[in-house]
């Protein structure tokens, strides 16, 4: 909220969101989860408790011309508003994670279907596997994904809640102007790392 009140109204062409969800996935649950293998031990953390005041989505609506918020079905009494353009997110999974995670876009558009496995030790491109450095960590893959179909090069783009980094990556390489916060200082510190494990160019505020 204070990095959004730095800026005017309408100053990104997009924001990319994937803020809590209320789910309590936040670090403890992930501990209990892995039968191939044995799964990462995350800091427990509290941040999952709940889903950002409505007072966040009317902000993120102000800077940004236009949203795209993972995890929307668990917050849409604050978002308050329908769209036709829904990104579902098939991560081709079994087991006890979800099938599929959701995002409200503001776009007037055709809903859209990304598939990219995402299960455990599995993911869609095993030959340039991810390390695991987040417990609701989003694939690379998913970021290059949505900045190919909903911005261009040189557009300027917004991300409340940077986690794993798996946005930056993405942006560096889509030529995106990102602008990007982490409140959490661990994630922060070992985002910064995994970016600077693919791009040297990138710059951290």
């Amino acid at each position: 909220m204070d990095l959004m009140a730095e800026f005017p109204d309408g100053h990104f062409d997009l924001a990319i969101v994937d803020p809590p969800y209320g789910i309590g996935e936040d670090g403890k649950k992930n501990h209990s989860r892995g039968k191939a293998a044995n799964p990462t031990l995350y800091t427990p953390k509290t941040w999952d408790r709940q889903t950002p005041p409505v007072e966040y989505f009317e902000e993120l609506r102000r800077v940004a011309k236009h949203q795209i918020i993972w995890g929307a079905n668990h917050m849409m009494e604050k978002i308050m508003r329908g769209s036709p353009s829904w990104i579902i997110w098939d991560k081709e999974n079994s087991g006890d994670f979800a099938d599929a995670e959701l995002a409200y876009t503001s776009h007037d558009r055709a809903a859209k279907i990304f598939k990219f496995r995402w299960n455990g030790m599995l993911q869609g491109d095993m030959k340039n596997k991810e390390v695991r450095i987040h417990p609701t960590q989003k694939p690379v893959a998913l970021y290059r994904w949505l900045l190919a179909n909903y911005a261009k090069p040189g557009m300027r783009v917004l991300d409340t809640h940077l986690g794993s980094g798996s946005h930056a990556i993405a942006a560096h390489y889509a030529g995106i102007h990102l602008t990007a916060c982490e409140i959490d200082a661990e994630y922060f510190e070992s985002a910064k790392a995994r970016i600077a494990r693919e791009t040297s160019q990138q710059t951290f505020l």
